[in-house]
């Protein structure tokens, strides 16, 4: 007989349904997982159920989806099936767990890959238009094989993932407006660490936009995903001036987009743009990226502080460690902003000083 979920995975399952889902009797839930996350879907599934909730649970298969894959059958990856866009329409809530697992093989896929990934654009217009609200599952990045990769404790990994879900996005969201109310009063901000970041960005006087975990139906002016968001949850975003940008940032925690990750990246802006870098990860497919990339790219473009106190250097969670300052360079439409490059990564400092037009709001990784 399976194992089945954990006292942790159960207590996770019945934080984000009850705090951040808030599921109401009669709901249609999906929920969509892969095999190295089926515990703690099984956990959700059966919380849904306990808050009176109808659930769709879809398993996605690595095997078969990576024989599409080598038989070259991406555009049909890439087009969902009639059965999943009439499901999508007709539910409320939807839970998400990253995958598949082999992380060392996503790594290795090929721009031509690409049109696997289709569906994710006609899939967020229609979860907007059917009012949809869901979250993204962060523990489906925790594999073997990126333990093996990084040298971590894979139970330990996935122990400090789940008590990150623990938090009460109430918490969340009051250190979220303390941090917004200084940022909407401020012009300038100042980076400072020990290892040398120091850097001066100016605001582009926009308000700060809050995610702690607690999604809602897709509101005008949201990104295009705006329905979802990510669990372990809680950063403040706001939107830089691109026009300014003077001094060094020197990132001391890795930056994981999707399954591209990079690290030990040194960055010297000035006069408003980015004049060097240099990664001690990732530097190969960060620079071939970065040379394609359209007008923009130079530029400094967001600010995301980090709010979750239950973190603290655990991998795939960087942006939203307590007091960690993340610096993004490059397109932000995404997340509301005029930059329309094609690039965009970010960087990500952990104990940092943070002034607004010199009051400190963070001190060495302390929201103060």
């Amino acid at each position: 007989m399976a194992e089945g979920p954990s006292k942790l995975q159960r207590a996770v399952a019945l934080n984000i349904v009850t705090k951040y889902l808030k599921v109401q009797a009669g709901e249609n839930a999906i929920i969509e997982s892969w095999a190295h996350t089926m515990p703690l879907a099984s956990a959700m599934l059966d919380e849904i159920r306990r808050a009176g909730g109808k659930v769709l649970f879809v398993y996605n298969d690595a095997y078969s989806w990576w024989n599409a894959i080598d038989r070259k059958q991406v555009q049909l990856l890439g087009a969902s099936s009639a059965p999943e866009w009439a499901a999508l329409k007709a539910a409320s809530l939807y839970v998400n767990f990253w995958g598949p697992a082999d992380t060392d093989r996503m790594e290795r896929l090929p721009d031509s890959a690409d049109p696997a990934f289709d569906w994710l654009w006609p899939w967020y217009a229609a979860a907007r238009k059917s009012g949809l609200r869901g979250v993204r599952m962060t523990t489906g990045f925790v594999t073997e094989q990126r333990a093996r990769q990084w040298g971590l404790d894979l139970a330990q990994w996935e122990e400090r993932m789940l008590r990150a879900s623990l938090v009460d996005p109430r918490e969340l969201a009051k250190a979220g407006a303390r941090l917004g109310e200084s940022l909407s009063r401020g012009a300038k901000v100042r980076i400072t660490h020990p290892n040398g970041t120091d850097l001066e960005v100016r605001l582009a006087g926009r308000p700060a936009r809050l995610t702690d975990g607690r999604p809602r139906p897709h509101r005008k002016g949201d990104p295009a995903s705006g329905m979802l968001q990510q669990v372990p949850s809680g950063t403040l975003d706001v939107i830089l001036d691109s026009s300014t940008a003077e001094g060094d940032f020197h990132a001391n925690r890795r930056t994981n987009i999707w399954w591209n990750v990079h690290s030990g990246g040194k960055l010297e802006f000035s006069d408003g743009r980015l004049t060097s870098f240099s990664l001690k990860e990732g530097a190969k497919e960060f620079a071939r990226r970065y040379k394609t990339g359209t007008p923009g790219k130079d530029r400094t473009s967001l600010l995301k502080l980090g709010l979750n106190p239950a973190v603290k250097d655990v991998p795939n969670l960087e942006t939203v460690e307590g007091g960690s300052v993340s610096l993004q360079i490059g397109g932000n439409k995404g997340a509301g902003g005029t930059n329309g490059s094609s690039f965009f990564s970010w960087f990500s400092l952990a104990g940092a000083e943070i002034s607004v037009d010199g009051t400190p709001i963070v001190r060495a990784g302390r929201i103060l």
